[in-house]
């Protein structure tokens, strides 16, 4: 939950810690574990939402310059989570760095909270569930398994990464534009209703 809310912890390493101390001595049910860990990940995302919502992007306009997220990007960073937030958050909890900060900047981009939700819940479910049950079934093969797998994800993760980035750099201008029509048409929208 702490790690959804923001705090750089290490979720993954605690459940599989009880996943395979479910397996080893059978004093823990592994259903309830797999159920805290789900249900701490949603709680926590939905606090770090939160936290984003009301205090997000005001911190974002204020030091954003200072690790260069100019205006353009954080409005590029709106866009992106309109039209792609739910790939964001789903994705975004498999990827360590990113499931720290996905639930604040989801919140700080003021994605709509019901469909933060659902992605949220299905990752949390996934993740979460994933690795619980993953590591009860492997039980102590999970340290020859998970070096082999963890480079490959690793790997996979970076390329990407890599590519993300090589394409936000390409098309961050035309992105940035169509980000600013849509800004325009929105206002234009706004101003037509309130008249």
């Amino acid at each position: 939950m702490l790690e959804s809310m923001g705090l750089p912890l290490p979720a993954e390493t605690l459940i599989i810690s009880a996943s395979i101390y479910c397996a080893a001595t059978q004093r823990l049910d592994i259903q309830w574990v797999a159920l805290a860990a789900v249900t701490g990940a949603v709680i926590g995302d939905n606090i770090g939402y939160l936290i984003g919502r009301k205090v997000g992007l005001p911190l974002l306009q204020k030091y954003g310059p200072r690790i260069r997220l100019t205006p353009d990007r954080l409005l590029l960073g709106r866009f992106l989570f309109r039209h792609h937030g739910s790939a964001i958050v789903f994705f975004g909890r498999f990827v360590a760095l990113l499931r720290v900060f996905v639930a604040l900047l989801a919140g700080a981009n003021h994605m709509p909270w019901p469909r933060f939700m659902l992605f949220n819940a299905l990752g949390g479910l996934c993740w979460a569930g994933g690795y619980a049950t993953g590591a009860y079934y492997l039980g102590r093969k999970v340290t020859q398994v998970s070096g082999p797998a963890s480079i490959a994800m690793g790997i996979a993760v970076a390329v990407g990464l890599i590519a993300s980035a090589l394409f936000l750099r390409r098309n961050e201008e035309r992105l940035t534009q169509q980000a600013l029509r849509e800004a325009r048409m929105d206002d234009a929208a706004k101003g037509a209703d309130a008249a």
